[in-house]
């Protein structure tokens, strides 16, 4: 490690202690960003754990909704996002009563992919297609999505959610490729939006199949934000908590893994006898990469940059987190 990056790691350990901070890192974010945090891992479940603890100040690596559900979970805890301009563009590709040419764009992300958003609906305009038909939401949603929803869910638990739902029919958002995988693993109707994370949904079936001609003896997990033709030539489909613990628990020595390149330093850190690939070298969020450890210490110094989400949200939106968290 350098001696700047010792020099700011100790000040922001000192900063930490002083304002008795939690400092949260996201799987994606960079590798001396995870080495800072005092937990690193999936969005809700930092979140969740930041609840647990007795602490003033909570500071989120990781991207604008995070901080939201952090701040949902935590009213009366300060929650301090590291970069206000690392927006989701898939959280993004859905809003609760805007209009299509009214859809604001996250401002820090600069060179935004051609989305192909729905048609001019908003989640209002499909939840009155659909009457009565409850709502799903990832957890990669924003705080107003998720107010306006039934129940949420995570990329782990989908399909356990929608299971335990007595409709027959349910709507999925915002992302298709997991509603995709969602509708392959339960008989009830899923209906989905059509957004997508841009990671993920790059990935083809020839990056597949290149991978293991390049790895042939690696496993390849995928997360079930890929496409659905990309999950079919996949040894495992798992949410990166998931990920995790597959390649502690596997036999094998060697993996490719399909998901934001930020989760190959958390799996070499805990399997140093493992080898890991990317499925592609470029699977990069912008928006995780725009937090350094300059970003972690300002965060802690000027009390940059407070997210609160306003009660009349925050109530109806942890009303769909705990009922999610109630499924056992």
């Amino acid at each position: 490690m350098s001696p700047d990056r010792v020099s700011l790691q100790e000040e922001i350990l000192k900063l930490k202690e002083q304002r008795r901070a939690l400092i949260l890192s996201h799987n994606y974010q960079r590798d001396e960003v995870q080495d800072s945090a005092d937990f690193v891992g999936d969005s809700l479940e930092l979140s969740r754990t930041a609840a647990s603890i007795d602490c003033e100040v909570i500071v989120f690596a990781g991207v604008n909704f995070m901080a939201e559900s952090a701040s949902i979970l935590s009213p009366n805890k300060t929650v301090l996002l590291t970069e206000i301009k690392a927006g989701c563009p898939m959280a993004d590709m859905i809003h609760v009563d805007l209009p299509r040419w009214e859809r604001k764009k996250f401002p820090g992300f600069d060179n935004p992919p051609p989305y192909l958003y729905p048609p001019e609906f908003t989640l209002r305009d499909i939840k009155s297609q659909y009457p009565g038909v409850p709502v799903v939401a990832y957890v990669n949603t924003t705080a107003d999505v998720k107010a306006e929803s039934d129940i949420c869910c995570t990329s782990a638990n989908v399909v356990k959610v929608i299971e335990s739902l007595p409709d027959e029919k349910v709507i999925c958002i915002p992302d298709r490729n997991l509603s995709m995988w969602a509708q392959r693993n339960t008989k009830k109707q899923v209906i989905a939006w059509d957004g997508y994370c841009h990671v993920h949904e790059r990935v083809t079936p020839e990056d597949v199949k290149k991978a293991r001609e390049e790895h042939p003896k690696a496993l390849v997990v995928a997360h079930p934000e890929c496409r659905p033709d990309v999950l079919d030539l996949a040894d495992h489909v798992t949410s990166t908590s998931g990920m995790l613990r597959f390649a502690s628990a596997s036999s094998a020595k060697e993996f490719i893994i399909g998901t934001e390149i930020g989760l190959l330093y958390r799996l070499r850190k805990e399997n140093p006898d493992k080898i890991f690939y990317p499925l592609r070298r470029d699977m990069i969020c912008p928006n995780m990469k725009k937090t350094t450890l300059n970003s972690v210490l300002r965060a802690l110094k000027e009390n940059k940059y407070i997210i609160k989400v306003p009660e009349e949200i925050r109530v109806p939106a942890k009303r769909a987190l705990d009922r999610m968290l109630e499924i056992r």
